[in-house]
């Protein structure tokens, strides 16, 4: 017995809890992936939707729907997750309901806007100024607007928890992207919001897999 103890090193002891620290760190919200795919979804969404308004093509569906595609692996890997550690923090915790109720939030966003639109017709719903002119009230002008305000949120939390700033200020870039959209045209609309969503997610997605490769390899392979 004594000698089991002698074999442990304070090396040893140091790279258990070195490999203790990268396990606590394993979630998808560390590692990136989380934000990879949000960022990848949402601007590739944005980008087809500029390209429909611009050469006046349809598709048969409303390709922000392709969100619920994000939501599924997400649910996926938060179920792994709890199956695989059998401690989890609180930030972890907190962080999979955040990322959680944002997509449910996001899928309802898009049912919901689809049913307005449904209502207006061409997007357009005639109303009479206290100027007494005519005028247009074009909801799609609005929606990314909205959007941009639910995709900050998250964002801004998961920067502030992790102690991220590349994070956190792409949480504060959607929301100013948010008050940008009210004054531009819809194209620049969803422009603004792809480049939101590259910042905000994407890049920092990057950075933070970047980082949890480089911790898996500092990992002693034999502990």
């Amino acid at each position: 017995m004594n000698t089991e103890k002698s074999n442990f090193t304070e090396k040893d002891s140091l790279a258990l809890i070195t490999e203790m620290i990268g396990k606590a760190k394993d979630s998808y919200h560390d590692t990136g992936i989380a934000a990879i795919m949000w960022g990848s979804v949402i601007a590739f969404c944005s980008l087809v939707k500029i390209s429909e308004l611009h050469f006046n093509y349809k598709l048969p569906f409303d390709i922000f729907l392709l969100t619920f595609l994000a939501v599924i692996p997400q649910l996926l890997l938060s179920h792994k997750e709890r199956k695989k550690q059998n401690v989890r923090t609180y930030n972890q915790v907190a962080l999979d309901y955040t990322w959680t109720a944002f997509g449910i939030a996001i899928f309802l966003m898009v049912f919901v806007t689809n049913a307005v639109f449904a209502k207006l017709g061409a997007f357009n719903e005639v109303y009479i100024s206290s100027t007494g002119k005519q005028d247009y009230f074009r909801f799609s002008e609005f929606t990314a607007a909205l959007f941009l305000i639910i995709y900050g949120l998250p964002t801004f939390i998961t920067g502030a928890v992790m102690k991220f700033r590349p994070m956190l200020l792409g949480g504060i870039v959607c929301w100013v992207a948010s008050i940008a959209c009210l004054f531009t045209p819809v194209k620049v609309d969803l422009l603004l919001t792809a480049i939101a969503t590259i910042i905000a997610w994407l890049i920092p997605g990057i950075i933070l897999y970047k980082k949890h490769l480089q911790r898996k390899a500092a990992i002693p392979a034999h502990v």
